[in-house]
């Protein structure tokens, strides 16, 4: 009876020393791999961050600093060069940008929100198609649309006025929200929901004091998501927001200023006030992200974690 004993002890001892192996090997593997992959996003920052730098350093230099050496530093470390991009009309088409996007951004957010829960949590004829037709509006290329969408705007008399721009940014951003807040609100608990209506809540009351609150990590990532797109946005405001006569006044973009303040500034080779300007545009942009990029994490990770 000895001898079965002793083969059975053996073989955890084999499976132990089979599996020692195989856990060093795993561990070399995950230890290269995070090399690599910490590598790679240490190269990826730098390809980010050196333009950025090089952007700003640029500001304070002088015509014949930037047409010399680019890794240069600058001798005069003066901030009268922002005041000159923005007595140039950088100030203007910053005030127009910010005027643009406190109404376009909330009411995206708003009108995307209400039809992203209406799809997820009610069911009815045509749900899936309404789903796609929205989803099928981020595949389809602004630039296709864009003779229709001049007369469209013209006939209703909205060219370089605030409130068309305003309108066409807010379509431009549905689908995308749409479908970002279809899936979050999907992920948020039914019993919530259902506690609510046994309550005697409202559809309204429902959405407003129950399941938006819960969808707020989304509601920031996608905010955040349509506040870049549109403060970026060139070709949409390019078409839309030109004179229309003579006495029209100018109401152009941050991203329309900064080609009229480029050919300003070829004529009178003042390349500083090109980079001040670029950079002024980009600031808002880097303190907003960097400002709540936990709660775009937070956003995106939260409907995988549920």
């Amino acid at each position: 009876m000895s001898a079965p004993i002793k083969e059975t002890a053996a073989v955890p001892a084999q499976r132990a020393t089979g599996t020692a192996p195989a856990r060093d090997s795993e561990r070399s593997e995950g230890v290269v791999l995070n090399v690599f992959s910490h590598g790679f996003l240490a190269l990826w920052a730098l390809l980010i961050v050196l333009p950025l730098l090089w952007l700003v350093l640029s500001s304070f230099k002088t015509d014949a600093q930037i047409g010399g050496s680019a890794f240069g530093w600058p001798q005069n470390w003066s901030l009268d060069v922002f005041g000159r991009a923005w007595d140039k009309g950088i100030g203007d088409y910053f005030l127009n940008t910010v005027i643009v996007l406190v109404f376009s951004v909330p009411l995206t957010m708003l009108l995307g929100s209400m039809a992203a829960y209406v799809l997820a949590r009610y069911q009815f004829w045509g749900n899936r198609f309404l789903y796609f037709f929205f989803v099928a509006g981020a595949m389809f290329p602004v630039f296709l649309a864009l003779v229709p969408l001049f007369f469209m705007v013209k006939r209703l008399d909205m060219l370089n006025t605030y409130q068309g721009l305003i309108l066409v940014y807010v379509a431009y951003s549905m689908p995308f929200t749409v479908f970002f807040m279809h899936a979050f609100f999907r992920t948020l608990p039914t019993a919530v929901f259902e506690a609510a209506v046994l309550d005697g809540a409202s559809h309204t009351r429902t959405f407003f004091q129950v399941m938006l609150p819960m969808a707020k990590p989304g509601l920031i990532s996608v905010g955040i998501f349509n506040t870049l797109g549109q403060w970026n946005q060139f070709i949409l405001p390019t078409v839309l927001m030109q004179p229309q006569s003579g006495d029209d006044p100018e109401r152009y973009v941050l991203t329309q200023g900064l080609i009229q303040l480029q050919q300003q500034t070829g004529y009178a080779s003042d390349l500083p006030v090109l980079f001040a300007g670029v950079t002024i545009a980009m600031i808002p942009m880097l303190v907003v992200y960097l400002s709540f990029q936990r709660q775009v994490q937070a956003g995106l990770t939260s409907a995988t974690l549920k």
